[in-house]
Parts: C-alpha cells; structure tokens; sequence
C-alpha cells in the first residue's frame, strides 16, 4: 500500500480490520521507505474504510509516524476521517503517550497544513481539554485562519448547529505532544489528582511521582486528591499518603482530600494522616470558593535549600530549542519580532517588576529542569484576547490565559526534544501574578537567563532546575 500524496499531504487508506495480524498486509518496509522519501508536510493514515481496529493494528502505523518524524521534524503525522466512537478508542489506547495528531476528517486537517495557510476561514472549535483548545486556536491563528472557540459543550452545540456560520467546525480531534494530561490546574494554583475505588499498595505505583516532585520543584504549593470515588483503603495507601505529606511539608506545600468519607475507613487512619499534615475538605467546593483559604495554601514558598539542584551542561546544550518555542509562539502570539538583548548565567535577575506577570513550567525524563517566563501584562492580554475571542482586564483570566499560552511553548520544548531524540514530560504551568513570589521560589537558582524584546516589550527567559 502506496501513500497518495494531494497539495503536500500523504494519505495512507487501509481497509477493513487492522488488528495487528495482518497490519503488514496493508504497510511493507518498502512502504515505509518509499513514505520518508515523500515531499509533504503532513501524513495522515485515514481510518475511513476501516472496520475494526485495536492497539495492535494500530502500531504498526504509529512506529512508521515515528519513523517520519525522526527524518523530519516538521511533519506533523496522524490519523484521519474517523467517527467519535473511533476517536475515544485512540486515546484510551494511547492516551500516556500520544506523539501523533487526531484529525476528524481531512478537510479538518488540511486546516492545520501549510498548503493551506492564509485563507481565512472562520473556524468553530471545541475540546473538554482546555490545553488542546488553546493549542488548537494558536495553530490556526499560525496558519492564517480565524478561530472560534466554544469554552463549554453547550456553546459549541448552540454555535454548531448554525452550520452556515463557519467555513469549518471542529470537535474530536487532537495536536499530538500538545500539553499535559495528568493533573488539571484550577483557580489557585492547586493541582487535582483524582483517585477511586479502593486504594491499597497499588496506589505508590500507578502515582506519578515524578510529575509530582517536579511540580513541588516549579512552585505549586497545593495538592488536593478529589477522592469522592474512594471506597476505603488499607494500610499501604495511608502509609503512601502520609510519606506524600512529609515530603511536600519540604517544601512548605499542602496535602489535602476533598469529599473521602470514612464510612468503610478507620478514623484512626484520618487521625494518622492529619497528623502528618494533610487537610480534608468535604467538599470541593469548601477549598475553591473559599479565595482568602486558596490563596494562603496556594501562595508561594521558598523550597528547602537541600532541593536546589545545579544547573548542568546536558541541559544547558538543549537551549536553543528551549528558546526556538518560546519565541516562535510568543512572536506569532503578539505579531511582533523577537531581538536577543543579552544571555547571562546567574541568578535569576528582574531590573523592573512593575506591569510583569511570571510563569514557570517544569520538564522531566531525558533531562530536567524548570523554565521561567517573566511577561510584561499586555503581551498576556493579547493572548487572553485569542484564547478567549474577547478582551479582558480581569486578571485571573489573563493568568489563565497565560498558562495556557505557557503549556503550549511546553508542548512545544517537548516536541522539539522528542525529534532531536530527548524524551521529557512537561508539568502544568505555575502563574504568578507578584514577581515577588516567583523570586522567593526561584531564590538561589543558578541559571541561563536570557532578556529578550519583542518590539518594545521587555521580556525574559530563565531556564534553571
């Protein structure tokens, strides 16, 4: 089976089951070969004529698209003309890892090819992830379109159903290496884990631990396990818990449950993890409207002198791809040039904090790290203005925007790492609306600052661990 290739896109079209048995039968190495050869600027395999199909079938596709992307990193590879039902079942299967795209049909994709650009469509979006929107509406605006973006599934319903408004309508599909799946950040900056059933030993080996140190490392301070699916637990799981506590007590960071009943759960064991510091809520709703509580939990604090690590020079040999994402969308962003004033290794240093908001994000695996970003306040509107099709001067909104905008450059680190053969995962992004809390985190951290302008806005990147 040959690839077809139409206005720089190659569409591979396999049919009826693949089910790992007979996925050679569709796709040789000479197939494989002949496809990096291939001009195009995307690779899709359509699952059109598809009947049924499991992980298995699917791999073999999926170790070709890593294939393709290791020849060129600029192809964006995927699949294609699917239904939701489809859709679901890829990301369930994938839904660790997933280094490829999800476009509902080709019409859809072709919106994000360069083949493409500059015909500005207006286009209807929606996805429950809110990075995947964000990112979503980024390439778009890239590709010279003008997006629409419906902030619940209700008002992508309602705006859908008049069809004629829009050249396109998006929904169930997906920019591979786009953000992180494995907490949701809510207003505060408290991460939620969720947790369910009946919680034993097992719990210290499905919980990410990594993500979760690196998360303390980047300055999140609360933590809060949306438990009102947990049955009970034994033993092991309060004994995990109460070591989770003290090692986040560390960092002057907070545990807390929200809606665990102990109906089928000892009370000594609650006794045994208050003692360890963690906090219970019965409902969530005790610890997110409460703003004064959510603040004070949330606020920053400087890390444990013994959990600054020193910068070293496998990170520092990564930078220019560090910096190549963050200008490339910060440019893009605010239709405006980025120009290098000065690159310094030191501490963090911020001459004029008036009118600067900040951001940090964390990466890990290949190497790891924290980057800093320090924003003037209206490069952050204007991507609040994207973000959310409107102009707003309420400032949690602008830091949620900001966010957002700061996982997308992280998906971007990501993505640029992974195709110069450096895996990583990215935390979620931690906002700061006072620099003064940023420095107190990121206090004796010895890294690469560089100041940069864009225009006239003064901007700064620091890259530490």
């Amino acid at each position: 089976m040959r690839a077809t290739v139409k206005n720089g896109i190659g569409i591979f079209s396999p049919q009826g089951f693949l089910d790992g048995n007979n996925s050679g039968a569709f796709l040789s190495i000479e197939d494989i070969e002949a496809t990096l050869h291939l001009n195009i600027d995307m690779l899709l395999v359509s699952l059109k004529k598809v009947v049924f199909f499991n992980r298995n079938g699917l791999d073999t596709f999926v170790k070709m698209f890593a294939k393709m992307r290791n020849k060129s990193s600029t192809v964006t590879v995927g699949f294609c003309d699917y239904d939701k039902k489809k859709y679901e079942a890829i990301i369930k299967f994938y839904e660790k890892d997933i280094n490829f795209s999800l476009f509902k049909t080709q019409e859809i994709a072709a919106l994000f090819s360069s083949s493409f650009q500059n015909q500005n469509k207006n286009v209807l979006l929606y996805s429950d992830d809110k990075s995947q929107r964000a990112a979503m509406a980024i390439e778009l605006h890239d590709y010279g379109h003008n997006p629409i973006i419906a902030q619940s599934f209700q008002e992508f319903k309602e705006k859908a159903s008049n069809e004629s408004a829009y050249d396109a309508i998006i929904d169930s599909s997906y920019l591979g290496q786009m953000g992180q799946k494995i907490a949701t950040r809510v207003t505060g900056n408290a991460i939620i884990y969720t947790v369910s059933s009946f919680l034993d030993a097992e719990i210290g080996n499905s919980f990410n631990i990594a993500y979760h140190q690196n998360s303390l490392n980047v300055g999140f301070r609360l933590f809060i396990f949306d438990a009102y699916k947990v049955v009970s637990m034994n033993i092991h799981a309060l004994n995990f818990f109460s070591r989770l506590s003290s090692s986040a007590a560390e960092y002057n960071a907070t545990i807390c449950f929200a809606g665990l009943t102990f109906e089928k759960i000892p009370l000594s064991f609650k006794e045994t993890m208050e003692d360890a510091g963690i906090m219970f809520f019965d409902q969530m709703d005790d610890i997110l409207q409460n703003k004064e509580l959510l603040d004070e939990l949330g606020a920053s604090s400087a890390a444990a002198a013994k959990n600054i690590r020193t910068l070293n020079k496998v990170t520092v040999t990564e930078l220019p791809h560090f910096i190549e994402a963050t200008v490339a969308t910060i440019e893009m962003m605010t239709n405006s040039e980025a120009s290098k004033e000065r690159a310094e290794i030191h501490d963090i240093r911020i001459e004029n904090k008036e009118g600067m908001i900040a951001s940090s994000i964390g990466f890990y695996g290949g190497i790891d790290g924290m980057v800093i970003l320090v924003f003037p306040k209206e490069i952050a509107k204007k991507a609040c203005e994207l973000l959310m099709g409107e102009a707003t001067d309420d400032m949690e909104q602008v830091l949620d925007s900001l966010a957002e905008l700061v996982n997308i450059v992280g998906g971007k680190i990501k993505s640029l790492l992974y195709d110069h053969n450096v895996r990583v995962d990215i935390t979620l992004p931690r906002t700061y609306k006072d620099i003064d809390a940023l420095l107190e985190v990121a206090q004796e951290r010895k890294g690469v600052q560089v100041d940069l302008k864009f225009d006239n806005d003064k901007f700064l990147f620091f890259l530490t661990r």
